[in-house]
């Protein structure tokens, strides 16, 4: 096992997702080990109410981890991923689609400093404000890979999945 990796969905989705799935398809594929852990419940409170729950969850997945793991998240799980590096040692964040802020969430994004970590944001995202995720990364000298996407990333997966085999080399 080249390391681990644990990949959170966003809202409105689950650990079968299109993107996680193709993630941790290819981690594994690579000798990486994955756990996609599942958040639906906790979505059912809201975009604000399911992030303490999401949270929890992630914590425990970081706590049962074999070494510290690569944290990959999709809009609210990339939220979350970089709340969760705060708390606990992490070998590095993948982040898609990001949101800085959650409606109704007093906590603005947050990330453990001195990780690897690398953004994926598309264009047309309308969702998650392409400025203000371009704004953190750019605080933190984070590399990024822009896209000419939407939100769910649909289109440019692909290109996605080839920047993540680079990312996950660099850290091996």
């Amino acid at each position: 096992m080249r390391g681990h990796i644990i990949l959170s969905h966003g809202s409105d989705s689950g650990p079968d997702a299109t993107k996680v799935s193709a993630l941790a398809a290819l981690a594994e594929r690579l000798g990486w080990s994955t756990v996609r852990p599942d958040y639906r419940e906790a979505d059912r409170l809201g975009y604000a109410g399911s992030i303490a729950p999401r949270l929890a969850t992630l914590g425990e997945a970081l706590a049962a981890a074999p070494v510290p793991p690569v944290l990959v998240g999709s809009s609210m799980g990339a939220f979350v991923s970089g709340l969760a590096s705060l708390d606990a040692p992490v070998a590095g964040l993948f982040l898609l689609a990001l949101p800085t802020r959650i409606p109704g969430y007093p906590r603005a994004f947050a990330a453990r400093e001195g990780v690897p970590s690398f953004l994926v944001h598309g264009y047309a995202d309308d969702v998650c404000p392409l400025d203000d995720a371009l704004a953190f990364a750019s605080g933190r000298r984070m590399p990024a890979l822009l896209v000419d996407d939407d939100h769910r990333l649909g289109a440019t997966l692909g290109d996605i999945e080839a920047e993540f085999g680079r990312f996950l080399e660099r850290l091996a």
